[in-house]
């Protein structure tokens, strides 16, 4: 069983970076698994940004949908795997899956247990990324709440799951496990 370390925060609170120091520790062949999406150029902007700041010590692998068989191919060829980050995976699970209506959260739910139990079966420490995003007002749209509400779910059961658990808030990283 590998190490499993789950980080959250707010938006530029400073958990990417939080992440990559971590990840650091466990030695040079390090994996950064990307779930986001080029989908515009500020996006494309805001990736680049963290490919530069990483540099050529990272392998990287963008994967915005299979994450689970992504991160199981990758057991054992690295010292360590970031994913970064766990709500993006979400956000493109709630646009892939939104037609079934009702069952939506519920597909992406099970998709979530089967991440928690690769991450329990690997071999590799892994290192998660996700976004606190329920700390705020309660979202004017439908679809937003949904997402608010599935990635606090999906947070629970990750967390659960990590052997430790941090909360990043203006770039100061506070242990929660």
């Amino acid at each position: 069983m590998s190490q499993i370390i789950f980080i959250t925060g707010g938006a530029r609170s400073g958990k990417s970076k939080f992440a990559e120091e971590i990840t650091h520790h466990f030695g040079k062949s390090l994996c950064y698994l990307a779930t986001a999406q080029t989908l515009d150029d500020e996006m494309c902007q805001r990736i680049g940004k963290h490919q530069q700041r990483r540099g050529d010590v990272w392998h990287t692998i963008e994967e915005p949908l299979q994450l689970v068989e992504t991160l199981a191919s990758c057991d054992g060829t690295y010292n360590a795997v970031l994913i970064d980050c766990l709500t993006l995976w979400l956000s493109n699970l709630l646009m892939l899956h939104e037609g079934l209506g009702e069952k939506t959260e519920d597909r992406i739910f099970e998709d979530v247990r089967h991440l928690a139990e690769t991450l329990r079966c690997m071999a590799t420490p892994v290192i998660i990324v996700s976004n606190e995003v329920g700390m705020g007002i309660v979202p004017e749209n439908r679809l937003a709440r949904i997402f608010r509400d599935i990635a606090g779910q999906a947070n629970q059961i990750i967390a659960a799951a990590a052997d430790e658990a941090w909360l990043v808030a203006s770039g100061i990283p506070l242990k929660l496990k």
